[in-house]
């Protein structure tokens, strides 16, 4: 049931994102180059956040434009919380991305979504989402945590979401329980599988995804776990875009470029937009044409874009919370903060990696760029949420190689020490930001050792979040001095002692 360019919102005063709505938009907003609502779905997507919307469903309503292909309308999930899928039912599934850059905004109105589900509660089930003969693909972004993943790297089968899903197959939680549920159904009536596609941070995110599923098939049934291994496939991906985190400046500012219309589903996103997806077989939307790419190995993308990208994002949210900053664009913007980011890509990341020495320099001037981007409000807290998880693909393995080779690693200490005095300070006055964290509880207690060496020592012994590292003990004086230095000393200070000659004073 659509509703109409009358309707209004909850406080009556503005109209309603919806189909009816679309004919009176101003003119230099993008509509859907189709009628909503006469898309079928060829995807559902597992994880309807910001990214999602901002990233997959918006190159997908592109690649439609592009051949009037209409099959791949998105059946998006949201994992456990309403607000989304509620006020997207409320807009006929419609939203507008808004692509932000430097005081210019422009305006899309996306229509790719045909439903938007809130798995707790779904009549029809996630499960038979899935095993939809029409679906041709599944995209995950669920977050690190949603995998379920043990410091193995493999299926957590002890935690209390897998052991609910093996007992109550039929309404599963957790991501891997819905796709095996799926995929079982699938086997059952012997037709094809999907292609399971993740777009989540995660090293090998698709062979990780992949040995998951496996796990778990296989605590059902062995018959169906081989058939999955056989079947179907999950290709790794690369998904770069950085989408702001939902504000009311936002809702005022789409209000504003949709000529009055009210939309409370809104995203904010950089121009920039890439998608590295491992070829795989089987019929997909042309996103090969509006700008993903298909390549046989996507490990070079996926370590340049962990460490460079993601990697400098937890240096400047750590550090740049300490600093005062609540914002990646304000903390890449310091002098300091933004020349420690430069030396960390160039001289810690950038050896790690198998860029070419102008490609280097060409990713690190473009990133700070984008860093800066003032109409883009990247929080402290939602970058550098699930740290623990984070540390190890993003920084430290990166950071072993340079131990290895004998290269200082200066800026990857102050990030460590950086994160460990946010739990140092939570709970005061001075908390740099609400730490959100899988192993909050018990880093919580590590951070109550008194002394700053021997909580510094307590910390980065923890291999399940740092690895192992060569050199342990001198890594562990390093960042108890770090640490020392941020709960006596300025931060800028403390930035300053370990930039390189040439970086001193510099603003990039």
């Amino acid at each position: 049931m659509y509703s109409n360019s009358n309707s209004f919102g909850s406080a009556g005063l503005s109209p309603r994102l919806g189909v009816g709505a679309l004919r009176g938009l101003p003119e230099d907003v993008t509509r859907p180059p189709f009628t909503p609502g006469s898309l079928g779905t060829g995807i559902v997507h597992l994880g309807c956040g910001a990214f999602h919307r901002a990233h997959q469903a918006l190159i997908t309503q592109h690649a439609m434009s592009a051949t009037g292909d209409r099959r791949w309308g998105i059946s998006t999930v949201a994992m456990s919380r309403p607000d989304v899928v509620g006020a997207l039912r409320a807009q006929d599934n419609l939203y507008t991305t808004l692509l932000r850059d430097e005081g210019v905004v422009r305006a899309e109105v996306v229509g790719a979504i045909t439903a938007a589900v809130h798995a707790p509660s779904d009549r029809i089930g996630v499960v038979r989402r899935v095993a939809d003969p029409r679906v041709r693909i599944v995209t995950l972004t669920v977050t690190t945590g949603g995998y379920c993943l043990a410091p193995s790297g493999r299926l957590d089968s002890g935690s209390d979401p897998v052991r609910h899903d093996l007992r109550c197959s039929a309404k599963p939680c957790t991501a891997i329980g819905m796709l095996v549920g799926g995929l079982a159904a699938v086997r059952r009536r012997g037709g094809t599988p999907p292609v399971v596609i993740s777009c989540d941070n995660l090293s090998a995110n698709g062979r990780q995804l992949r040995s998951a599923v496996l796990d778990f098939a296989a605590l059902r049934d062995d018959r169906l776990a081989n058939w999955i291994g056989r079947n179907v496939q999950f290709p790794c991906s690369v998904v770069d875009r950085i989408v702001a985190s939902g504000a009311d400046t936002d809702d005022a500012a789409a209000r504003t470029r949709l000529g009055g219309v009210d939309d409370r589903a809104q995203v904010s996103a950089e121009p920039f937009m890439t998608w590295t997806i491992e070829n795989f077989e089987g019929e997909r939307p042309r996103w090969d044409l509006v700008g993903a790419d298909y390549v046989g190995d996507v490990t070079g993308h996926e370590l340049a874009k962990l460490r460079l990208l993601n990697g400098t994002h937890l240096l400047l949210a750590y550090v740049g919370a300490l600093a005062g900053y609540s914002t990646i664009a304000e903390a890449s913007a310091d002098p300091a903060l933004s020349a420690l980011a430069r030396q960390f890509m160039l001289y810690e990341q950038g050896p790690t990696l198998t860029l070419a020495e102008t490609e280097l320099q060409r990713t690190v001037r473009d990133l700070m760029r984008r860093f800066r981007n003032p109409d883009i409000r990247h929080e402290m807290t939602r970058v550098g949420r699930n740290g623990s998880d984070k540390m190890l693909p993003r920084v430290t393995a990166a950071m072993r190689e340079n131990l290895a080779a004998g290269r200082p690693t200066p800026a990857a200490i102050l990030l460590i020490a950086a994160w460990i005095h946010w739990f140092d300070l939570c709970g005061t006055p001075k908390a740099p930001g609400q730490i959100i964290d899988p192993r909050a509880a018990e880093l919580a207690r590590l951070a109550a050792i008194p002394d700053p060496h021997r909580r510094a020592r307590a910390f980065v012994a923890r291999t399940d979040i740092f690895g192992v590292l060569p050199h342990l003990g001198h890594v562990q004086q390093e960042v108890g001095d770090a640490l020392t230095e941020l709960i006596r000393d300025n931060v800028s200070e403390v930035i300053e002692r370990r930039l390189r000659p040439e970086f001193v004073g510099r603003v990039a």
